[in-house]
């Protein structure tokens, strides 16, 4: 039971991260999942069927505060149940540690980018232009889905950085529409898990226990995300991406132990640091766009 507890609360605090800024869900759900004895697929397979509940949540919660893209969501899906259906059947047989740091240096690569992209705008606020083409989006959804399925967790991490990356929708529409589009994954991927495991070797109190914890949190990320300024979201998220690939990369290059442990402090303050600036930019023009809006007083009569 006490274990049951401790999972609806790692659900509540993973949907809190995943639905503010689009990712980490399944990563952290899964993680502690492994830690735990449980088999990889089996732990995939618990984090989707919660996934399921939450994303329905959160899909609902971001629509009502018009923090989705629908256009792109109906693109990504798909494609994303597809990938997600394939990369479940096949994760038994199919391992992922090979590939893992490939894509850790690319997401790493774009999460990089994406916080430049935001802290160098200082005194100017962000555009959008344009929407994100269905050639670009299909194959994004259709590896997002795999790796999502294959690893316990990626829907959030490849359609988030990417979409952020790409310019063409603002943070809050980007996080909504992958946050959305993830309920989708989550069916194709437990259906796979379905046909590869079958009932009997999936852990429902697992599930249960993650998707408790994540419906209570949907709707307060989905307002979170709809209060926070491009800017800092943008730049959140960007430290997110590469916090959690700079440790993979480091494990995968033989750190061990307390040299994670010092590598992800040291990113962790740098990501805390770039948060504060974006604040402070954001502080800023807003004091100087209300100033230009102030009347001079010079017109003013005794």
């Amino acid at each position: 039971m006490k274990q049951l507890i401790v999972l609806g609360v790692v659900g509540f605090l993973a949907q809190l991260v995943d639905g503010s800024l689009g990712m980490a869900y399944g990563v952290t759900s899964s993680t502690l999942l492994l830690a735990a004895g449980v088999a990889p697929a089996a732990a995939s397979a618990a984090v989707h069927f919660s996934e399921i509940g939450t994303s329905l949540v959160s899909g609902f919660s971001h629509h009502r505060l018009g923090n989705v893209d629908w256009r792109t969501v109906a693109i990504l899906a798909g494609p994303g149940f597809v990938g997600a259906f394939v990369g479940a059947t096949f994760l038994v047989s199919l391992p992922a540690e090979t590939a893992k740091p490939w894509v850790a240096g690319i997401l790493l690569a774009l999460g990089l980018y994406v916080i430049y992209r935001f802290l160098v705008l200082r005194g100017r606020r962000p555009q959008f232009r344009g929407r994100p083409s269905a050639r670009f989006l299909a194959p994004m959804g259709l590896f997002g889905g795999a790796l999502d399925a294959i690893g316990g967790g990626g829907w959030g991490p490849v359609g988030t950085t990417t979409l952020l990356s790409s310019g063409r929708l603002e943070p809050r529409k980007v996080v909504g529409s992958i946050d959305t589009s993830e309920f989708v994954v989550a069916v194709g991927g437990s259906l796979g898990f379905l046909v590869g495991l079958g009932a009997a070797g999936i852990d429902w109190g697992y599930a249960l226990a993650l998707l408790a914890g994540g419906v209570v949190a949907a709707p307060i990320a989905a307002y979170l995300v709809k209060i926070l300024p491009a800017r800092v979201l943008g730049v959140a998220a960007g430290g997110l991406i590469v916090l959690t690939n700079s440790t993979t990369i480091g494990g995968t290059l033989g750190l061990v132990g307390t040299q994670v442990g010092a590598l992800a402090a040291v990113v962790g303050a740098l990501w805390i640091a770039g948060i504060v600036w974006a604040v402070r930019d954001e502080v800023a023009l807003r004091r100087a766009e209300a100033a230009a809006r102030e009347p001079s007083g010079e017109l003013q009569t005794a």
